[in-house]
Order: structure tokens, then C-alpha cells, then sequence
């Protein structure tokens, strides 16, 4: 629930009575029940968030290239880059004169924005409620925010990405460690689940046996980055969940670098359902291969969903394991077994 949006649209003039009202960055939590629903459109290309909005009732894309829009909110995210490319957006698609309006919690970076919005522009007084604040500025009519437009990054020679997405600005290590040890002999039908901007994806399809790859990704922006960056027909691209995606035919291997953040604290669950999910989309006799920060327990639900289950490397900061034989279903380990 956000607080703070209902407080700011108290006041007559908070939007324009007519005309549509762009929404950035928000997630199916957040409370729009301030917002003219029947006027709103969603932007959000976070697969779990853009459904769960979809299922509110509400008006949800996953990209907007182009609109006319009379007003905006934004959802600020952590990433500064990304945070800046969403005012750029919104400037660039509200009406000169329209308000827009900067939610944010000061954990995501609210008191810069405002530094340096201000500095630009006029602003409103900053409302302050819930440990964060919201503030308005009209859309001005111009270049002002242009160079703040999202920019593509190149993570390495031949890759591009955007702000914003996992490991943007360089190859995750977990990812390059995994990839030191995928197995000579990948073959058949492959998914790279949580497949990002694709850089795994192209370790992958440098073995000839590989029949397809099919890279599994929620974040619409980081599967058209892999679009870009994954030139092999033997690709496959899917933007969804990866956590409740069916594949049509059950997959050899599935090899991952699963998240486990849902915000700033560190959240195992998420790596657990990508292994649970894993186990549904494997043949009899597939595998399973991730990588993982050393800390993080997943050997307890591998042992559950998985007939065989090993440690193939480790470094200083991750681990990379490998489970084979899914379990039609699931073990029960004993109490005294489970890791803590």
C-alpha cells in the first residue's frame, strides 16, 4: 500500500479532469485507488507485477514507445540510471503543462531525485509520509530531461543492455563461474530460466548439440536485450514467470542463475521456487545445473525434488550445483536433516 499518492491527489488541481494518466514502475501493491481507473495506463515489464495488475482490471503494457498522455506517476526504482530514463520517458509522452508526480521511498534514492529535479525544474513541496515522498513537477516543453533517456551499456564486446536490469554494466560472476562448468555434452532441448540479457544463453548454444534454447526471462527489458544479443536460430524467447512457465515438451537440462532478491533483502524462497518450477519442466532423466551464492541452503530442496544431487565447483562467493532425476514427487527430509 502507498499512502502517500492518495495524500498528494487530494488537492483539485493534482490531475487534469480529462485526458489519460500514464502509471510507471508499479507494483501490483501499490494502491491506485486515488487514479481515474478507466483513464490509466500501466507500464510494467515485470512479468508477475504486469499480471497481477492485469488481474486489478487495469490497462497494462510492458513498454510504451510512443503516447499522449495528460498526466504521469512514477514508481521510482533503485536503479539511478533507470529512475532517470522513467522521467525521461514520462516527460517525453505527458502534454507540456501536465503534472508529473515522483513516488519514492528514501531506501530508492527520493531525496536525489528531488536534488536533482529541482535543479532543472520547479518543483512542488515534497510530502513526506511513510518513510518516503512524492513530488510533482509540470512536463516541460522541451529538451530538459532528454539526456537523461535510458542508454544501452555494453556489459562485453558484442552485448548490450539497459539500466536497470540484473548485472547491466558488466557479466554477473556466478553466471561466468557456471559457465566455466557447463557439461561437454549439452544436448536436446535446453531452457535458461531467469535467462536475463542473454550472455549465459550464448555459452550455452557454443555446444553443437543443442537442439533449442529456450530462454525464460520476466523482465521484458532484459529479453529484448537477449533478443539483441542472442543471434542463433536455436533460440527461443519467452517473456514470462519463470516460476509458473509450461514448456510444451520437457527439457534435457535446465540450467539457471536463479534471483533471490525481491527487494533489498536477500530472499532463498525465490531460488526455491525457481528449483521447484525447474523440476516440473525436466524429463525423467534431466538436469539441473545452477549457480547460487555459497550461503544460500538450496541443497535442502534439491535433495526434495531430486533423485541425485552434487556440488560440481565453488568459489570465494558461489557454488554451482548440479541435480538430476526429478522426483515424480517430492521427498519429506526429516526435520533433523533440513538446513537452517
Amino acid at each position: 500500500m502507498n499512502p502517500r499518492l492518495s495524500l498528494a491527489l487530494q488537492g483539485d488541481d493534482a490531475l487534469p479532469v480529462t485526458g489519460r494518466v500514464l502509471v510507471l514502475n508499479a507494483g501490483p501493491g501499490v494502491n491506485l485507488s486515488a487514479l481515474p481507473k478507466d483513464r490509466v495506463t500501466i507500464v510494467q515489464g515485470f512479468r508477475p507485477d504486469h499480471d497481477a495488475l492485469v488481474a486489478q482490471g487495469f490497462s497494462v503494457l510492458a513498454s510504451i514507445g510512443s503516447g499522449d498522455f495528460s498526466a504521469a506517476v512514477i514508481f521510482l526504482p533503485r536503479a539511478k540510471a533507470a529512475a532517470r530514463g522513467l522521467v525521461a520517458d514520462a516527460v517525453r509522452l505527458v502534454q507540456p503543462g501536465g503534472p508529473i508526480w515522483i513516488d519514492g521511498q528514501k531506501t530508492d534514492g527520493i531525496e536525489t531525485m528531488i536534488k536533482d529535479v529541482r535543479a532543472r525544474v520547479p518543483i512542488s513541496a515534497p510530502m513526506s509520509k511513510a518513510h518516503g515522498k512524492i513530488f510533482r513537477f509540470d512536463a516541460p516543453d522541451g529538451e530538459v530531461f532528454a539526456d537523461w533517456a535510458a542508454a544501452e551499456l555494453s556489459p562485453a564486446p558484442g552485448y548490450v543492455t539497459l539500466p536497470g536490469v540484473f548485472s547491466a554494466d558488466k557479466v554477473d560472476r556466478g553466471s561466468a563461474l557456471l559457465a566455466s562448468v557447463l557439461p561437454v555434452d549439452l544436448s536436446g532441448r535446453i531452457a535458461d530460466l531467469g535467462a536475463g540479457w542473454g550472455w549465459l544463453s550464448t555459452q550455452i548454444l557454443a555446444q553443437d548439440k543443442v537442439k533449442e534454447l529456450h530462454l525464460i526471462e520476466a523482465d521484458h527489458t532484459a529479453l529484448a536485450c537477449a533478443r539483441r544479443n542472442v543471434a542463433d536460430a536455436r533460440a527461443v524467447f519467452h517473456w514470462a514467470d519463470a516460476t509458473r512457465f509450461k514448456p510444451a515438451e520437457k527439457f534435457d537440462f535446465v540450467i539457471t542463475n536463479p534471483p533471490f532478491h525481491t527487494s533489498r533483502a536477500a530472499d532463498p524462497a525465490l531460488g526455491a521456487d525457481f528449483i521447484r518450477a525447474a523440476a516440473k519442466m525436466l524429463s525423467p532423466s534431466g538436469v539441473l545445473i545452477l549457480v547460487a551464492n555459497r550461503h544460500l541452503p538450496y541443497e535442502t530442496v534439491l535433495a526434495e525434488m531430486f533423485r541425485d544431487v552434487s556440488e560440481v565447483t565453488k568459489d570465494a562467493g558461489f557454488k554451482v550445483l548440479r541435480a538430476s532425476h526429478p522426483q515424480a514427487s517430492p521427498k519429506a527430509i526429516p526435520i533433523s536433516r533440513r538446513r537452517r
